[in-house]
């Protein structure tokens, strides 16, 4: 995972350059915004900035949307509440009090990177999936994964890349449901100096960011069919455009996509291209979800649990019988990103060196069922939208304001959501704050 960290190294921001370092995220260091955009813009795959309050994050904000750039920006500075709020405000993604907490940069890091390979399962149907995909890893095929939100598709994307004869290659990874329709053009195929009005430096597009590796297009459903028909001339062709360019650049890259949609349903109302589909479709996995897989329910609620101990520096916690059965009763709509997610909420409330069932915030699953009924009742008389509303700021409660994780529990896509609550934000209604490290828990 590498990070651009922004602004001086003399004072605490060092402090925090070096935890990055210690935690194993390779970091380019810019003095300036103006020495940051010439950066970024020259590598092609930061996975977020870390920026000081001492530069401007609005000027970086709009310097970055300028050249139509999308990269998460982290502010940091002193702990003062108006320092981080007028931050938020210019558009940073989130805000590190300093000096820094070593624990709340870990957690930062672990929400922020997407270096997980190991498909952790005891399930037989998982572990036969898993013995094909070590088949197809060998190919130079492209691959279509399918599966519900917080599946795992993305582990196992990677999990293709390190098993291939591509694995010593760059995995670069776009997200197409996170970005607007507007940079996705950038962002995959890159752009020229001028290409735009503020484009002033050459842009290198995750393509070729990803020469001799691998590109994952992570939710591909989500992507403009204008956009397809140039994806599938690059696939085809091997070679891609930049924008404002004069030239063809030639590019060697695997492709595998995800989709949490029937990507069959989408072509016949023509929201996805069928020559596409078959380009991508050359093999198909389907990753079943958690509820299908029961006895992987307890084992991976056990993993999470010794890893978010470790993390937070807490001595290792187990999980009650009693907590391990309400979980395997449970659906789990958001997969094993909620069931994630859960757990780590878990470990940082619970007292002791036992996570009980009080420690869980999920009904039984015949009260969930009664819950739902009275609640639907409740609605009767409302319109739709009030409704929508109510739901969605109920899941983000749910999920301590984790936008991805409530995208994925209420099966839109994370920029829908986003909308939605920029909506709901100027109708002055009250939003649950976006996600941080439950270490503030």
């Amino acid at each position: 995972m590498r990070i651009l960290i922004i602004g001086s190294l003399s004072d605490e921001l060092g402090k925090a350059a070096k935890i990055v370092l210690a935690r194993g995220a390779c970091v380019d260091h810019a003095e300036t915004n103006a020495d940051a955009i010439k950066k970024i813009c020259s590598s092609g795959d930061y996975k977020f900035i870390i920026c000081s309050v001492n530069e401007s994050i609005l000027n970086l904000i709009k310097q970055l949307k300028r050249e139509r750039i999308a990269v998460p920006v982290i502010a940091c500075g002193p702990e003062d509440p108006n320092i981080a709020a007028d931050a938020i405000a210019s558009g940073a993604e989130d805000y590190i009090p300093l000096p820094p907490d070593p624990d709340v940069i870990a957690a930062f890091l672990q929400d922020a990177s997407s270096e997980k390979t190991i498909f952790h399962t005891i399930d037989p149907g998982m572990k036969k999936l898993l013995r094909q995909i070590d088949k197809i890893a060998a190919s130079g095929a492209s691959v279509l994964v399918t599966g519900e939100s917080g599946t795992g598709k993305e582990i196992i994307a990677r999990y293709i890349h390190l098993k291939s004869k591509r694995e010593a290659g760059p995995f670069i990874a776009l997200n197409c449901a996170a970005l607007p329709e507007t940079l996705v053009e950038s962002e995959l195929f890159g752009h020229e100096r001028g290409a735009f009005s503020g484009a002033t430096a050459r842009r290198v597009g995750r393509f070729e960011a990803a020469n001799h590796g691998t590109l994952l297009l992570d939710e591909i459903s989500e992507m403009d069919v204008r956009l397809q028909a140039k994806l599938l001339r690059a696939i085809q062709e091997r070679e891609i455009d930049r924008l404002g360019g004069s030239s063809p650049v030639s590019v060697d890259v695997r492709i595998i996509a995800t989709s949490n949609r029937d990507l069959l349903s989408e072509i016949r109302v023509q929201k996805f291209r069928e020559d596409l589909y078959f380009r991508l479709n050359v093999v198909s996995i389907k990753i079943p979800p958690l509820r299908d897989r029961v006895m992987d329910i307890p084992y991976l609620a056990e993993h999470f649990s010794r890893y978010y101990s470790k993390i937070n520096a807490l001595s290792p916690k187990s999980i009650s019988e009693n907590a391990l059965e309400k979980l395997k009763k449970y659906k789990w709509p958001g997969n094993v990103r909620e069931l994630e997610n859960m757990v780590h909420r878990a470990v940082v409330v619970s007292s002791g060196d036992i996570i009980d069932v009080d420690c869980f915030d999920l009904p039984e699953a015949v009260l969930q069922k009664q819950s739902q009924e009275n609640s639907l009742a409740s609605w009767v008389g409302s319109r739709m939208d009030e409704v929508e509303q109510a739901l969605i700021i109920e899941t983000l409660a749910h999920t301590d304001g984790n936008r991805t994780q409530a995208a994925s529990i209420l099966g839109i896509s994370i920029r829908a959501l986003r909308n939605k609550l920029r909506e709901y934000t100027g109708q002055g209604v009250a939003v649950p704050p976006p996600y941080q490290s439950l270490t503030e828990t």
